[in-house]
């Protein structure tokens, strides 16, 4: 993968659907966005990425030897085991209403991520 590709930003298909998906789910798991929007705007993002490149939204918060291995093992493909047995989203994208890092919110636009991982 050349630097041009890494600094692409996702497709606005792929943004959108991340970013319904996470609205949806956080609302259906009662849990809440980061409170600093600006991790929520750049993990949709990547997730988006990953859709993208890779055919699934693998977690972007992670590290992996071998990106297609882990999509198809689906562990991290989010929302991913950890987040989908115990609440636990190493991204901090949904978050429990008792984690300090939690916000109130569990919607964000469009323009907002863009806006906020223009340039990543």
């Amino acid at each position: 993968m050349t630097l041009e590709n890494q600094t692409q930003q996702a497709t606005d298909k792929s943004l959108e659907a991340m970013r319904y998906f996470s609205e949806t789910y956080a609302q259906r798991t009662e849990t809440y966005f980061c409170a600093d929007p600006g991790v929520t705007a750049v993990v949709i993002e990547g997730l988006a990425r990953h859709k993208d490149e890779l055919g699934a939204p693998l977690c972007p918060c992670r590290h992996y030897e071998d990106k297609e291995a882990e999509v198809k093992a689906a562990y991290w493909n989010c929302p991913c085991i950890p987040m989908r047995e115990r609440k636990e989203c190493h991204c901090m994208l949904f978050l429990t209403s008792d984690n300090d890092f939690a916000g109130d919110r569990q919607e964000i636009s469009f323009e907002e991520i863009r806006a906020t991982t223009d340039g990543y």
